[in-house]
């Protein structure tokens, strides 16, 4: 992707345009994993049920997912749904589903005209048929494309995610003196793609919640108190830039420069 692709969805002058200038296409996350937070207390500013805020969010999925891929991130990873979340009210998870399912449906030719191919992490089993029918047909439709993957993180957990890919070892009969880093990095869920580069948490809540645990090592954390149906392009091109301007050590100490006389 280029500058020129991403300005062609931003109208010109506006605030995004300045910001998109900024960006330094050569030094972008290969990976951008985002904990989609404040549904629930945007709904209550509004005096609304919490389904509204939840409908509220699906713009900016949209938003997000078209402009990641038009920046050339490398994989988008979104956090939809923990293992968590089936302690909500039943209808509130329904309405949750139902919306998902109205996502993939509407935005499936959007999704293949950016290229981006998206795929489903997750204890997706456990979910119901109707629901494992919807993600199916997504995965299937756009398993083509080779852009942007667009991971949807349903019926996720990173500690349940660490306990299947030992249970995938276990039943590959991999002997633990084989077992490196490496090796398990291809029993999770997201095997054959970067680790994350970027975490991005709406909301102002200073945690992971169980999301990536192994992956997040040693991404990058840009926390906003922009509620999730507020997050818009401008906030993920603040938070790149804001990426981009760090110095990322990997736990290692910074060469000094030497001393010349």
């Amino acid at each position: 992707m280029s500058l020129e692709q991403l300005l062609e969805t931003i109208p010109r002058g506006a605030p995004d345009e300045a910001l998109a200038r900024e960006v330094n296409f050569e030094a972008l996350p290969r990976h951008i994993a985002i904990i989609m937070d404040g549904n629930g207390r945007w709904a209550a500013q509004r005096h609304l049920p919490r389904v509204e805020g939840h409908r509220a969010g699906i713009e900016s999925v949209r938003d997000v997912v078209e402009t990641s891929a038009r920046l050339g991130i490398g994989a988008l990873t979104l956090y939809a749904f923990s293992v968590e979340n089936w302690k909500r009210p039943v209808t509130e998870v329904t309405a949750l589903m139902a919306l998902l399912k109205r996502y993939l449906r509407l935005e499936l030719d959007a999704i293949n005209r950016n290229n981006i191919r998206f795929q489903v992490i997750g204890r997706t089993d456990e979910l119901s048929a109707d629901v494992l029918q919807e993600l199916a047909a997504g995965q299937e439709a756009t398993a083509g494309n080779s852009g942007m993957t667009f991971n949807i993180a349903l019926n996720y957990g990173g500690r349940a995610e660490i306990v299947d890919a030992a249970r995938r070892a276990i039943d590959a009969g991999i002997a633990s003196a084989d077992l490196d880093e490496q090796k398990f990095s291809q029993l999770l869920y997201t095997a054959g793609q970067p680790d994350p580069d970027l975490l991005i948490r709406t909301s102002g809540e200073m945690r992971v919640s169980n999301f990536l645990l192994w992956q997040i090592a040693y991404a990058e954390i840009w926390v906003t108190d922009t509620l999730w149906p507020d997050f818009r392009r401008k906030h993920l091109l603040e938070a790149v830039l804001a990426y981009q301007k760090r110095d990322r050590r990997y736990g290692g100490i910074k060469p000094t420069p030497a001393l010349t006389r």
